[in-house]
């Protein structure tokens, strides 16, 4: 595991910053997130149209993946720790159980929204992220929230902003394998 974990870090730089445990630690840890999807955004305009619209071996296509961190975000942050009763955007791409575990699927988009759409809106939950870790203190950290997927087990604000950091960094070495074995066909 120390090996896989260390290799995982070199290849994705800020990757180390994840667990961080303090608020300084957590905005550099979403600086960092924030750099590398940039590049890997850039990355995928300058392919051929239609690329963020490809599935690979069946997984979600780069803009999918974009969707569904869209909704990663509704659930820690807007619905566990601002308590938003609302908190999903339309646009969100839950995943495949979400549904066979008894949630509502009526408040997403059925269609296929356009990629400039899918932009703006995860544009909008990165600044929702980065806004509330630049004024988190250390005691909201603390702060016990309802864990939005089994309210009897509860989480702090610190572990949810783990959820979406972890959520950001596994998906992002998704969105970067599939852009380059889409590049290598």
């Amino acid at each position: 595991m120390p090996f896989v974990e260390g290799e995982l870090n070199r290849r994705f730089p800020g990757r180390a910053l994840r667990r961080a445990g303090d608020p300084e630690g957590l905005r550099a840890a979403w600086a960092a997130l924030e750099r590398v999807w940039e590049g890997t955004l850039e990355r995928a305009a300058g392919m051929p149209a239609g690329t963020v619209d490809v599935s690979v071996d069946g997984e979600w296509s780069f803009a999918q993946t974009l969707r569904h961190l869209v909704m990663a975000t509704d659930v820690w942050l807007r619905r566990a720790i601002l308590g938003v009763e609302r908190p999903f955007h339309p646009i969100g791409q839950p995943n495949a159980e979400y549904e066979t575990d008894g949630n509502d699927m009526s408040v997403f988009a059925t269609g296929q929204p356009s990629y400039d759409e899918v932009l703006r809106v995860r544009a909008e939950r990165v600044g929702m992220v980065r806004a509330f870790i630049d004024g988190v203190t250390a005691e909201e950290l603390a702060t016990v929230r309802a864990n939005p997927h089994a309210p009897e087990y509860p989480e702090s604000t610190l572990s949810c902003l783990h959820t979406i950091v972890e959520e950001e960094w596994e998906h992002h070495r998704y969105a970067v394998r599939d852009l380059d074995a889409i590049e290598g066909k």
